[in-house]
């Protein structure tokens, strides 16, 4: 998952079944919950952008963070994920595509797309292409499990990509998009998407912990294994960090990145999208595009524009729209349930 501040240039095929029943918004009092836990994640997720703003403004550089955020993450989670398994080692043996594929592209592709979509291509614009991953989401659904989308969904996803467009402040010109930068932003796209479904996934028997962990250690190992080809090249810095006027030790955003932003965010992200569905879940996760702009003006003194609070006002009612369009979902008669 990506976040970002106005000028900071940072972010953020299963082995099983998976029930077309685990993709849709779950009714009743639990969907409040879920609710809140998908929030939860989404401000988590944006305050890693102004976070990693200080490390960068103090001689970090984006492969440096996120190697770090992703590696203590790693290391606070994999203790909870072997112990949420319960000595049942052996789902790990029916589910290892579906934890490699989740920390391949939903945790180290959706990253390294990102960024190198940044070095090529304005942030916002990127972050505009990443963010159709929950259109994306709905494409699947619909496609694979034949879960057509009603109008009120439909309009629900056009009102928030408005929204979207407002936030980022796209309208006022200036944005230069290449053809290399779009693809890498496709690419983070891709690996957005497959968070949302995977985590959605309540069939494969993996404890929320347990995919949490493994996903940010196979995570980490491929973003170490760029860094170390060179195709990621990562720089760090020791130098103090300032945020809202105040010094900090440079380990202390960091502990933030990797406990708050990664570790906090990805478990509550997971359990937020299996009680909310992929669907409804991929539409809340806007709400870190509207919190990453506050973060950046509490933190950062980067006051948001007129046009972006309207933006963010305009993603929370096409949230509203999504989730009412959820209980008219029709599942095709033909509705495929595996994934290859």
């Amino acid at each position: 998952m990506s976040s970002v501040t106005h000028d900071a240039t940072y972010s953020s095929a299963t082995g099983g079944v998976v029930g077309a029943g685990a993709m849709v918004a779950r009714q009743g009092p639990g969907a409040g919950v879920g609710l809140l836990l998908a929030l939860g994640s989404a401000v988590g997720f944006s305050l890693s952008g102004p976070l990693a703003r200080g490390l960068l403004d103090a001689g970090w550089n984006p492969a440096g963070v996120v190697l770090v955020r992703m590696a203590l993450a790693a290391s606070v989670l994999l203790p909870f994920g072997i112990r949420a398994l319960r000595g049942d080692f052996s789902v790990l043996r029916r589910t290892w595509r579906v934890i490699t594929l989740y920390g391949v592209l939903a945790v180290a592709g959706a990253q390294f797309c990102y960024f190198s979509a940044v070095a090529h291509m304005a942030v916002g614009p990127a972050l505009l292409i990443e963010y159709t991953a929950p259109a994306a989401v709905v494409v699947w659904l619909w496609l694979r499990h034949g879960q057509r989308p009603g109008l009120i969904t439909l309009a629900g996803a056009g009102v928030a990509a408005l929204g979207l467009v407002l936030v980022l402040d796209l309208l006022s010109g200036g944005n230069h998009v290449s053809i290399v930068g779009a693809l890498w932003s496709l690419g983070a796209m891709v690996g957005a998407a497959t968070y949302f479904i995977i985590s959605a996934d309540t069939d494969n028997g993996l404890p929320p912990l347990a995919l949490a962990a493994g996903g940010l250690v196979v995570g980490s190992a491929v973003l170490a294994l760029l860094v170390v080809t060179g195709l990621l090249p990562a720089a760090a810095s020791t130098a103090t960090t300032t945020y809202a006027g105040h010094t900090f030790a440079w380990w202390v955003p960091l502990a933030a990145l990797g406990i708050v932003t990664a570790a906090a965010a990805y478990v509550l992200g997971i359990v937020g999208t299996r009680i909310l569905g992929s669907r409804l879940a991929s539409f809340v996760a806007l709400s870190e595009v509207v919190s990453a702009v506050l973060f950046a003006w509490l933190l950062l003194g980067e006051l948001p524009r007129p046009v972006q609070l309207v933006g963010g006002a305009l993603i929370l009612l096409g949230v509203i729209g999504v989730k009412l369009g959820e209980r008219s979902i029709e599942v095709g008669p033909d509705a495929r349930l595996d994934i290859p």
